[in-house]
């Protein structure tokens, strides 16, 4: 419901723009109070309905740090909002005695080097040290960097593979990890207790550029992923859509000694608009057409791509079936294909995913007799497992290299899969062979995602009010045997605003549905997976149709449950 106009909330906005130290936002906020007092009625409405969402609240920061549209306002990115964030920091740094260095990333969005500057600037007057990386660099190489130089924290701008409009704020803590409570309400007081930006020391100068021996440094932990001398015939068509993945991706290559991939020309160099996508994102619908287009013509092995900030990696393999000729992977078809890679490289610790990825990478670590841990979704939970070695959550993110990089890293997992290719292709099989061999030994696990975008949030609500109301008995034909509302949390994970069911009946070795309003996007993500008994690799093909079909059902019935569109 919109705010009715009230001299309050002209007074806040006036407040907010008094102090406001971006001319951009100033400029926005200023036409905005203009047009709300001026004498359009039309442009009243429309002026009070953005004053009043603006300064409905102010942007929480949360176990994700923040995340939001650009623009004037509490409710909004921007430079006040960010400057308060640092200060934040900067005081729970000193409160809790965690060191002197932050390490602060970005990467090439709108107004991310300013917010990177603005964050560096606030440390230093804070009496910390600031480094700030060379360039707009990928994310992982700022999780290295906060390890590798031992800081007390590191801070990266980016909304990842959010829209254009967006952008970001993300908090590590000396371990190399994403903040998880309670360091995140702890950082979340000392920014509520930000009155005035005039209260913000901010040096002119002091911060420190590091130097291009950082990324070095992290190109040679990346590489270390790889055996020495294996193989490396591979031709690879990547694309890193729009963002700031290029450059380290193809140092990595080279550095490893694969041949240098094609890139996407289209979308090879930095841009924040992302012009050739609707979304950034690899996994959206026609955010690869590009990237099958080039691989028409290059006709490689695999396509690989990485998100705008390179913390994910999307791979695509020959498909003649395809329209396109070209099949993208699950994040759970990538994720067993790393565990094995490193199966076979005797790995040891443990695997994790999370509550919404596929079981099948249980099964991997339970054969090879390796650890296994199911988390809360996001790499904030995977990264904390115990002894982990190896983890990864079905939205193309992989931890390959915990050790160096406590987060997910698109580029060092870019190279083990790249390694698997070729190590195959030496062998005249593929990366979809080896697919059927897990299926086969471990059962085929097929999974499936509804995933619906709203505008209005109130739907997402709407739905999860609704199946918990009313929670589904039998979806597909197949029995809810156990529904779990994860509120409540348990001995083994905490709580989250989440629905779980585990389903069973004929033909079906276990079926499973996990339901949560996502995080970073404005969509409800209903998460699906059935397991079939596979006996042969000539019942692959039965058992493919079998499981579809089954998938597609459950989607229907729950889409009906939930009260959404499939």
């Amino acid at each position: 419901m919109t705010q009715a106009p009230t001299t309050d909330l002209l007074a806040r906005a006036r407040a907010w723009l008094a102090e406001d130290p971006d001319p951009q936002t100033r400029e926005e906020l200023s036409a905005l109070l203009a047009e709300a007092e001026g004498e359009t009625e039309s442009g009243n409405r429309i002026a009070w309905s953005q004053l009043s969402e603006r300064f409905a609240g102010r942007l929480q920061f949360g176990t994700a740090g923040l995340r939001g549209e650009l623009g004037a306002g509490p409710m909004r990115m921007n430079r006040a909002v960010v400057i308060r964030a640092a200060a934040g920091l900067a005081a729970y740094v000193r409160r809790e005695q965690l060191g002197d260095l932050v390490v602060i990333g970005y990467d090439a969005r709108h107004k991310s080097y300013d917010f990177a500057r603005d964050t560096a600037a606030v440390v230093v007057g804070a009496g910390l040290r600031a480094a700030l990386l060379p360039r707009a660099l990928p994310t992982p190489v700022l999780a290295f960097a906060v390890r590798h130089l031992g800081a007390a924290a590191g801070v990266t701008v980016t909304a990842s593979h959010n829209p254009p409009q967006d952008n970001g704020y993300k908090v590590y803590l000396g371990d190399g990890a994403q903040i998880v409570p309670p360091a995140d309400a702890g950082i979340a007081d000392e920014i509520d207790a930000v009155v005035a930006l005039a209260d913000v020391p901010r040096a002119e100068d002091g911060w420190e550029v590091l130097g291009e021996e950082v990324v070095e440094a992290y190109l040679a932990r990346a590489a270390g992923v790889l055996e020495p001398g294996g193989p490396r015939d591979l031709d690879v068509v990547y694309t890193p859509l729009h963002g700031v993945g290029r450059d380290v991706l193809v140092a990595a290559f080279a550095k490893a000694g694969f041949p240098a991939p094609t890139v996407v020309a289209e979308q090879a160099e930095p841009d924040p608009d992302f012009p050739t996508v609707a979304f950034p994102n690899p996994e959206e619908p026609g955010a690869m057409d590009l990237a099958f287009r080039t691989a028409a013509a290059a006709g490689p092995d695999i396509v690989i791509a990485n998100d705008p900030d390179a913390d994910r990696c999307a791979v695509a393999v020959p498909d003649p079936a395809a329209g396109s000729g070209w099949r993208m992977l699950r994040g759970d078809e990538v994720g067993a294909l790393l565990g094995e890679a490193l199966v076979a490289k005797k790995a040891a610790g443990t695997f994790a995913t999370t509550i919404v990825s596929s079981t099948l990478l249980g099964r991997i670590a339970a054969a090879a007799g390796l650890g296994y841990a199911e988390t809360l979704t996001g790499f904030k939970w995977i990264s904390r497992a115990e002894g982990l070695r190896y983890g990864y959550e079905e939205a193309l993110g992989y931890c390959v290299d915990p050790e160096g990089v406590r987060d997910k890293d698109g580029i060092s997992a870019a190279l083990l899969v790249a390694e698997l290719a070729a190590g195959l292709k030496r062998a005249g099989r593929t990366l979809t062979d080896l697919l059927d061999d897990l299926a086969v030994e471990h059962g085929l696990h097929a999974t499936d995602q509804l995933s619906v975008r709203v505008s209005d949030l109130s739907l997402i609500t709407d739905a999860m009010r609704r199946l918990r109301e009313q929670p589904p008995t039998v979806l597909a034909g197949l029995r809810v045997t156990q529904a779990d509302d994860l509120t409540a949390g348990s001995a083994d994970l905490p709580p989250t605003d989440g629905l779980r069911y585990r389903l069973a009946g004929e033909g079906v070795r276990s079926a499973r549905i996990v339901v949560r309003p996502s995080g970073t996007e404005p969509k409800l993500k209903c998460y699906l997976e059935v397991v079939l008994p596979v006996g042969s690799a000539e019942a692959l093909g039965a058992a493919r149709e079998a499981a579809a079909g089954v998938l597609a059902s459950i989607k229907r019935d729950l889409a009906e449950a939930a009260g959404i569109e499939a």
